[in-house]
């Protein structure tokens, strides 16, 4: 029987002839301008650029469907009268012309906001400062290799809203997510995943407290059925502990944790924790990855796939992970002897 989602249905109903803002015309919008557009949405776009610097193919697209366009340092100026707004992870949620559209009514969201609401399948989310797309796309490799349908999305891969009416509840979506795009969510995935904390954006975020406050959202809103994975070494991650509603699972490559995944740097061998007795998942020198930072991305990719994918699936998926591109990559073997 062919999976019907209910919520999408009642999203692509309730945008038909609705006044919906796009707040950036990039390359990666096109798919969500198709998608409006075959649903009857009234667009517009506003983009800050000058419209000679914008994305040729994105302006043809705007000429198809006959949307607005307003661009320049001002453009928003003109955002009054819409319904719903996309914005882009750039624009602030707190920018002064948004408020004033949400105050008279406007709903405010983005394009991953919205996959986190109407995906019917399990979403893992996957923040931090320090090593987001390699966790992000180790579990991707991980779940993929279990042989569940799975999307790639966020900060890596392409934009995946206009892939929601493909999806079924069996299948697993995975997101890297900035602070950008956290601020302002009032979702969380099921299983999310923060890999560390520390000073970042700083000249866009009020604060490091405002940046911090923005990771939380990443597991903010699970119920008691939500996993979060914490790196137990981080001060401030360890801390997000506190606040957790759902099942709390802790990585360290510094600490033997009673529970949690570890990487032991006394043999080298990556390790499951439970009740104070370790079991050897994979040792390091049987991985491609290289570093201590990319053990504990080992750590925290198996913890977050452990509830759905079996044991001996992720150590395959691990051993043959050649990491991201040109990050640490072996690029050739040297006789050194030969050199000079």
């Amino acid at each position: 029987m062919e999976y019907i989602n209910k919520n999408l249905e009642e999203f692509d109903g309730y945008i038909k002839n609705k006044k919906v803002a796009i707040i950036g015309l990039g390359v990666s919008n096109i798919p969500l301008l198709d998608y409006l557009y075959s649903k009857g949405a009234v667009v517009s776009v506003f983009d800050k650029k000058d419209e000679n610097t914008l994305n040729e193919e994105a302006l043809k697209k705007l000429k198809q469907y006959n949307f607005e366009l307003y661009s320049g340092e001002n453009c928003l100026n003109y955002l009054k009268g819409f319904s719903l707004i996309f914005r882009s992870p750039s624009c602030m949620p707190d920018t002064k012309e948004l408020v004033e559209e949400v105050n008279n009514g406007a709903i405010l969201t983005s394009e991953i906001e919205m996959v986190l609401k109407l995906c019917p399948g399990t979403v893992i989310g996957i923040t931090g400062t320090e090593g987001k797309t390699t966790t992000s796309s180790l579990i991707y490799e991980i779940v993929k290799k279990s042989g569940r349908n799975c999307y790639l999305g966020g900060n890596i891969g392409k934009p995946i809203f206009t892939q929601i009416k493909n999806m079924t509840p069996e299948d697993i979506v995975v997101l890297e997510l900035s602070s950008f795009q956290l601020i302002g969510m009032d979702v969380s995935p099921q299983i999310s995943v923060v890999t560390n904390i520390y000073p970042d954006h700083l000249n866009v975020h009020k604060s490091y407290e405002e940046y911090r406050e923005a990771k939380k959202n990443i597991f903010k809103y699970q119920n008691k059925d939500g996993i979060v994975v914490l790196n137990y070494d981080n001060e401030f991650t360890r801390d997000f502990a506190k606040e957790a509603d759902g099942k709390v699972l802790f990585f360290s490559s510094k600490e033997k944790l009673e529970n949690g995944y570890i990487y032991d740097a006394s043999d080298k061998i990556i390790k499951y924790c439970q009740d104070d007795i370790r079991r050897h998942i994979i040792k390091v020198e049987d991985v491609k990855l290289r570093g201590v930072h990319n053990y504990e991305n080992i750590c925290a990719a198996i913890a977050a796939t452990s509830p759905i994918v079996d044991i001996n699936v992720q150590i395959q998926a691990v051993k043959e992970f050649c990491g991201v591109e040109h990050r640490l990559e072996f690029v050739r073997e040297l006789d050194r002897s030969k050199m000079v």
